[in-house]
């Protein structure tokens, strides 16, 4: 413990935020540049070195965080880079990208704020890759072994660089034009820009592991011939499919899956050309459908595209300030969470109007609910023009708990473009790696394995979202570092990669 004190002398201090005005002109990264670092080091030493680091085990990469705070708050950058590097590939994506249930576990929280966990690894991260100290980790010698990796996301990528670092030639497969996944087309630029995605990229290559892109395995390739090309395969196709809403009016034109949308304008940003003009929120009245972080992804995505008015609709009740009985620490709890984009709808409302599909009832919620969401709304049906375009949606309040509609509650909201954000079910069932590889499929829809990852015919493991079904980023990371021991295990008999969790382990968050 570098300051005994801290906790009780050092109030929290988080990155701060460009102004709204600013950020909704850009792209760019929504925190302002260079306000980082000075501030960490005291936020650092607000760490108590409590006996048991409920931070530690509320991360499912199991990251060092009370060693690496001291060894910041002491300015031992360096040892702090190689304590955070040691149990995470990919510091920067999980912390700019996870919801830091480790924040959540942190023994402060329990009457206090929290030590500023997240920002802490940024800052670590950052400075190392300032200071040259992240640098490529080729092996010292090849053990004759190939495995190939379906997938680029954030369980493939990391086990792809740990399958590389123990030996194996390692071959990752994507089939889009670009390797990353969901990172490089699902989550906007203003979230994590995609250099900070690139320059991993690079440290991948430089360490020996191939990508081969726009190759859809299953479908332009057999997944079966390329398990026989290789020693073995790990698929880390995450669950993409996307949950439906199966309401009267769903066919109109104008509805669109929030995945499709953001892909769109990610490729736009990063100036692709298109087949056909991507959906734009500029000038509409924009309807998100969904509460979660793919939903305030469309909601920031919307804002900087010029969107006439927005409202999202979140199913689940408005919840407290503050966790519940029913959520005691060290639980991740849902509490009234007001993420950057909220914050720019909430300005804009403010300002008078951005919030134009039920005005009226954003009038008569609370103050710290004021912003361009709607809780316990039900999406009950789609109504259209006559040119067979929605034009408004009809809500009913949702009874808590069951979320069934309230008959005599209905309203409704103004909208010609719709998003749902409503989450993915599982991987896509036609994409034929379930019929090539002798995948089954758990209950949840993922693809069945065993605790050692290990699905289908062998040599096949399944690690992420294929497997898990939709989850956070850090669970991605952990399982692609975990799988990667097993596979590890099942080429050369033994490992000394780490194994962080197994494939049956379950969030201490909620």
């Amino acid at each position: 413990m570098a300051d005994p004190w801290g906790f009780l002398t050092t109030p929290r201090r988080s990155w701060p935020l460009r102004s709204v005005a600013e950020r909704l002109g850009d792209w760019r990264e929504v925190h302002r540049p260079g306000a980082l670092l000075p501030i960490v080091e005291p936020q650092a030493g607000r760490c108590m070195d409590c006996g048991i680091p409920f931070c530690h085990h509320a991360c499912p990469l199991g990251n060092l965080i009370p060693d690496w705070n001291a060894r910041v708050a002491l300015g031992d950058w360096a040892a702090a880079s190689e304590l955070l590097h040691a149990t995470n590939n990919f510091p920067e994506f999980t912390g700019f990208l996870c919801p830091a249930p480790c924040e959540s576990g942190c023994v402060l929280s329990i009457d206090a704020d929290p030590v500023t966990i997240k920002n802490i690894e940024l800052a670590i991260v950052e400075r190392a890759w300032e200071n040259g100290w992240i640098r490529p980790l080729p092996p010292a010698r090849l053990s004759g072994f190939s495995v190939g990796v379906v997938g680029s996301g954030p369980a493939g990528l990391a086990a792809a660089q740990q399958l590389t670092r123990a030996g194996h030639q390692v071959a990752v497969y994507e089939r889009d034009d670009r390797p990353g996944g969901l990172l490089r087309y699902g989550i906007p630029s203003f979230k994590m820009e995609k250099q900070l995605l690139d320059r991993r990229l690079a440290q991948l290559r430089a360490e020996g592991t191939v990508f081969r892109t726009g190759v859809a395995v299953g479908r332009q390739v057999d997944a079966g011939d390329l398990l026989r090309r290789h020693d073995a395969l790990v698929v880390a196709v995450g669950a993409t499919l996307p949950r439906e809403l199966p309401v009267p009016g769903r066919e109109l034109a104008g509805i669109h899956q929030a995945m499709e949308y953001l892909t769109q304008a990610n490729r736009v940003q990063q100036g692709d050309d298109l087949p056909a003009p991507a959906v734009s929120a500029e000038g509409r009245h924009v309807a998100i459908v969904g509460g979660g972080d793919t939903g305030a992804d469309c909601l920031g995505t919307v804002l900087r595209q010029g969107a006439a008015s927005v409202v999202q609709m979140d199913i689940k009740p408005l919840p407290g300030p503050d966790r519940t009985d029913a959520e005691p620490w060290p639980v991740h709890p849902r509490i009234h969470r007001v993420s950057p984009a909220h914050e720019e709808g909430r300005e804009l409302v403010a300002d008078g109007g951005i919030a134009g599909g039920a005005p009226e009832r954003l009038r008569q919620v609370p103050e710290f609910e004021r912003d361009v969401r709607v809780f316990a709304a039900a999406t009950v049906r789609f109504e259209g023009d006559d040119r067979g375009r929605v034009r408004c949606l009809e809500l009913m309040e949702a009874e808590p708990g069951t979320r069934r509609p309230l008959p005599g509650t209905e309203y409704e909201v103004r909208a010609d473009l719709v998003l749902l954000a409503l989450g993915f079910t599982g991987p896509e069932p036609d994409s034929g790696l379930a019929e090539q590889l002798g995948l089954g499929l758990a209950p949840s829809g993922a693809f069945a394995r065993a605790a050692d990852f290990a699905g289908g015919a062998p040599g096949v493991f399944v690690a992420g979202d294929a497997g898990r079904g939709q989850s956070l980023i850090v669970w991605a990371v952990a399982e692609g570092r975990a799988a990667a021991a097993a596979v590890d295990r099942y080429l050369t008999g033994a490992t000394t990669l780490p194994a962080p969790v197994t494939a049956t382990d379950r969030p201490l968050a909620a």
